[in-house]
């Protein structure tokens, strides 16, 4: 696993052995990035990772020009690993680390009062399985559409057969891709996409 593009392209980054982890690959991810491109993403734009572990989105959006990442995930182990990724790829001003159950506090922001410009959801797959109106996914989504600015981009990666709702609070699919046994979905706030066609 790497960071595939931008100031620290080719840095490799640690990851823990014997864990339950879902990297991306970076083919996915290099694809990911270039639909990103085409929304002005991440270039200067405040991001959050959540569900971080080892901090692979997160870190590929800073060093492809993000302003600031906040990074959360619950497990210990993982989190200090992730701490020297970015110690690693020189980015600990940029960054800010939070330990906690992302369900509880979603798209925390690295500066106090923003809002996120980008979010990256990448829950563990079993908690996909249920992605229906009540479900943690959507608690967490309606949990997100106050965190982020009327232009934002949400991106979710679930296994490809997880069929999400068109529309989670103000949030509304916007884009789906599939590479391979994965699915990323990108949604915005529907009050953006209504002003696109005022």
């Amino acid at each position: 696993m790497r960071i595939i593009a931008g100031t620290k392209r080719g840095m490799k980054l640690l990851s823990p052995k014997g864990m339950d982890t879902r990297p991306i690959t970076d083919r996915v991810k290099e694809s990911l990035f270039n639909v990103l491109y085409n929304y002005d993403m991440p270039q200067d734009r405040t991001v959050a990772d959540l569900f971080c572990g080892t901090g692979s989105l997160g870190l590929e959006a800073l060093s492809r020009g993000a302003k600031e990442v906040a990074f959360v995930d619950n497990n210990p182990k993982v989190v200090a690993i992730l701490n020297r990724n970015i110690a690693k790829a020189g980015f600990v001003a940029e960054s800010k680390v939070i330990t906690a159950n992302v369900l509880k506090i979603g798209a925390a922001v690295a500066s106090g009062q923003a809002k996120c410009e980008l979010v990256f959801v990448d829950p563990p797959y079993k908690m996909t399985e249920d992605v229906g109106t009540g479900s943690p996914v959507a608690q967490l989504l309606g949990l997100i559409c106050d965190q982020v600015t009327d232009d934002a981009i949400v991106v979710i990666r679930t296994h490809h057969h997880t069929n999400l709702l068109d529309e989670y609070g103000q949030l509304r699919i916007i884009d789906r891709r599939r590479w391979g046994t994965m699915a990323v979905t990108l949604l915005r706030l529907k009050r953006q996409e209504a002003e696109r066609f005022d």
